[in-house]
């Protein structure tokens, strides 16, 4: 079977891209209003496929808000020589409204329109199926919840339609990183109807089952205290697995980059090592996971056992997007935290997309 073609809508710097190419599909098509975003994912990504031996050089096809593209445009733009038989949609709407930390504006909210453009455009692309990435609140607001199912229902006579939330940690990620996926495939290229509530054979990792309850995750430590790994906690879940040691930073790109603090010294240094309960300024423990990856405005995450935070390299780490993605020095770091932490941790892309091409190779129409 030859890859199947997907359009990437608010691509970001295409970590669920990434993450979907690395299953065997290919983006042909991708979307990023924000300008910043689409330099650093052209430069993020083309360094990436480039090690992979993949010369194609990234780029964002389309930077216009999804409310001005019409749907012939981007059919025209994606499929120069003819719109294929089968292709998909994946994206993830900026989820802000939707946050449970947020002001809950839901679909009201400018962000939240933008959940509803994107299901308008699938309904108007008809692409053979879709993949979308929000966070929890969608489903857990009751108010968001029901004017979801109403969006999905206006689909649901051509699409069978299954939703989940699923944990980055519990797919290798050192990140506690809910977030609900939703998937749609269009009935008419399937042998049978699925009547099963649930038919979709989401992605699981045995190894990382619930690792959040699983281990005895070690309690806050004043910092600077000398910390071991007694519990044997598997080191790839670990905050420590990404850290950048001082003789490294030269080497490896992006390392050196990072926000100079400028609350004093001895105000930090009273923040214990793992006191991520904190509204702002959390310090990250070595042996334990990072809280979820949302860099910017008051969220700041500080290095375990130094008196700094985390760099661009060590956060990229933290969402599993490995070194060689390498991001431009030219860009402001502001823009490079809040792409980072926007973006879908790759291994949990990967699984998806994975999860996805084995159920169409097997359901799939001959």
């Amino acid at each position: 079977m030859n890859k199947i073609k997907i359009l990437s809508f608010f691509s970001g710097g295409g970590f669920l891209d990434m993450g979907f190419e690395m299953a065997g599909f290919e983006t042909v098509w991708s979307n990023e209003f924000d300008s910043a975003f689409s330099k650093l994912h052209a430069a993020g990504i083309t360094s990436w496929r480039k090690t992979n031996g993949n010369n194609n050089i990234a780029e964002i096809f389309n930077t216009k808000s999804i409310e001005d593209i019409n749907s012939n445009e981007i059919i025209s733009e994606a499929f120069p020589n003819g719109k294929p038989s089968f292709f998909g949609i994946i994206g993830g709407p900026p989820c802000q409204d939707f946050s449970m930390n947020g002001k809950h504006k839901g679909f009201n909210g400018s962000r939240g329109k933008m959940t509803v453009q994107y299901f308008e455009k699938i309904s108007k692309i008809k692409p053979s199926f879709f993949v979308m990435e929000n966070v929890t609140g969608l489903v857990k607001n009751k108010s968001h919840k029901e004017y979801l199912l109403k969006l999905l229902k206006d689909i649901e006579s051509d699409y069978f339609i299954d939703f989940k939330t699923l944990n980055a940690l519990d797919f290798g990620v050192p990140q506690f990183r809910e977030r609900v996926f939703i998937i749609g495939i269009r009935k008419k290229y399937f042998n049978k109807k699925i009547i099963e509530i649930s038919w979709f054979d989401w992605p699981s990792n045995a190894n990382y089952f619930n690792v959040a309850k699983t281990y005895d995750w070690p309690k806050p430590s004043p910092f600077k205290q000398e910390v071991r790994n007694f519990n044997k906690l598997p080191l790839e879940l670990c905050v420590e697995s990404c850290l950048v040691q001082d003789s490294e930073i030269l080497g490896i790109p992006n390392a050196d980059e990072f926000f100079n603090i400028r609350t004093s010294l001895s105000k930090l240094s009273k923040i214990k090592e793992g006191e991520t309960n904190r509204p702002s300024f959390k310090r990250l423990h070595r042996y334990k996971y990072s809280p979820t990856a949302c860099y910017g405005n008051n969220e700041v995450h500080l290095h375990p056992y130094e008196n700094r935070r985390l760099s661009v390299r060590e956060t990229l780490r933290i969402q599993g997007v490995p070194d060689t993605y390498i991001l431009p020095k030219d860009i402001p770091l502001s823009k490079k935290f809040k792409m980072i932490g926007n973006g879908v941790p790759v291994p949990l892309a990967f699984s998806i997309a994975e999860s996805l091409n084995n159920f169409i190779k097997k359901n799939l129409k001959s």
